[in-house]
């Protein structure tokens, strides 16, 4: 069977969580199936680190697809033709996109639907794209998988698509997360707080992470509590006017460090050192920062929205992301209660195990091999 596949993604030093999803998955793929072949169509020239195998050949497709615009001629126009070229039996698409001008059957993996809830947190132009293509997506798709129950509903509701066509895949977290020996802890204090104990925030800076109200979070608990820090983990992808009006009228801000984005082990290393996660976003697909904590035993502040509960179960202290109080409170409550925190690490260890890039690459293929038992013979 030839399988094409969309890396366009895969970008060395760049890769955010699809883009892990797609690396992670693919790598094991194509190792456990070398009797089939595997087409990458990459957006822009690619690095071998991502060609995962002798049995995967790697296809330079232009443009790079940094536009909306750009989009649509990347899968509607030079997309097509490719899978005609190298003559594919299947289309894999790690991050939902899909080609609207092929007859060749595609998997989607469609990880959230945020931009159908809050469209204002996207520039006008993506949220457009986004809203008017993926509900053609979902409709085109052979098969959809999705990272979380939540999302597999809110794909049923949103646009209408039947329930069987949808496979609930959950995330893996990298091998590179796990308890800092003895020997290693306070290490990162060191470097990014000068000792003080802190929280961490990990992932991109979009609206929907909640830096906004996080910050005004800490703010406020920070007030009687002089050693307490907060890092913030990933790119400034959006630095919107709520997150500049919030971060202006901070009393505390020199107690917050941007890091920017880090690389795994150093990613590791903020991780595990940290007094406990805080993770508000208001609307997730999965949440992998929620996963590699637990994998940490690091204790968890979720927000009580979409996916979060879902993942991680009694393994967290809740709150309210649109609330700053609800915020600020379950600051306070893991930051004085040292016994607290020791049963929620624990129990997110426990959980953690669930979620292994090995479970998400065979559920992956399996969406597959669903779609490839209907292909007619000779296909």
């Amino acid at each position: 069977m030839r399988i094409a596949v969309n890396t366009r993604l895969l970008l060395p030093g760049k890769l955010e969580g699809i883009g892990w999803f797609a690396h992670e998955t693919l790598r094991r793929i194509t190792a456990a199936h070398p009797e089939h072949r595997f087409i990458y169509f990459f957006d822009r020239p690619y690095d071998a680190r991502f060609v995962h195998g002798p049995n995967v050949t790697p296809v330079v497709l232009p443009p790079p697809t940094r536009h909306p615009i750009l989009y649509r001629i990347w899968f509607n126009r030079m997309l097509p033709r490719a899978l005609r070229k190298h003559r594919a039996d299947i289309f894999l698409s790690p991050d939902g996109y899909l080609s609207l001008r092929t007859p060749v059957p595609q998997v989607a993996v469609i990880h959230d639907l945020n931009f159908e809830h809050f469209p204002d947190d996207l520039p006008r132009a993506y949220s457009r794209y986004y809203r008017s293509f993926f509900p053609r997506f979902a409709q085109m798709a052979a098969r959809i998988v999705t990272v979380s129950e939540f999302s597999r509903q809110d794909i049923i509701r949103t646009y209408g698509v039947p329930g069987d066509k949808i496979d609930v895949v959950y995330n893996g977290i990298g091998e590179a997360f796990g308890p800092l020996p003895e020997a290693r802890r306070g290490e990162a204090r060191k470097r990014h707080t000068g000792g003080r104990p802190y929280f961490v925030s990990v992932g991109s800076l979009h609206p929907r992470k909640n830096i906004a109200r996080l910050l005004q979070a800490f703010d406020r608990f920070a007030e009687e509590r002089p050693e307490a820090c907060l890092v913030i983990v990933g790119e400034s992808f959006w630095w919107d006017e709520r997150m500049k009006a919030s971060w202006k009228g901070m009393r505390h801000a020199e107690r917050v460090i941007f890091t920017g984005r880090l690389g795994q082990e150093e990613l590791h290393q903020v991780l595990a050192d940290a007094l406990a996660l805080a993770f508000v976003s208001y609307f997730e697909g999965f949440g992998i920062p929620v996963a590699e904590a637990m994998k940490c035993g690091v204790p968890v502040i979720a927000a009580n929205a979409t996916s979060l509960p879902e993942v991680a179960g009694d393994a967290a202290i809740y709150c309210d992301p649109f609330d700053v109080g609800s915020i600020a409170d379950a600051m306070a409550r893991a930051w004085d209660d040292p016994a607290l925190r020791e049963r929620l690490a624990a129990a997110g260890l426990a959980r953690s195990a669930r979620f292994t890039w090995e479970r998400t690459a065979e559920g992956l293929w399996e969406s597959v091999g669903k779609v490839a038992g209907n292909l007619q013979p000779g296909n």
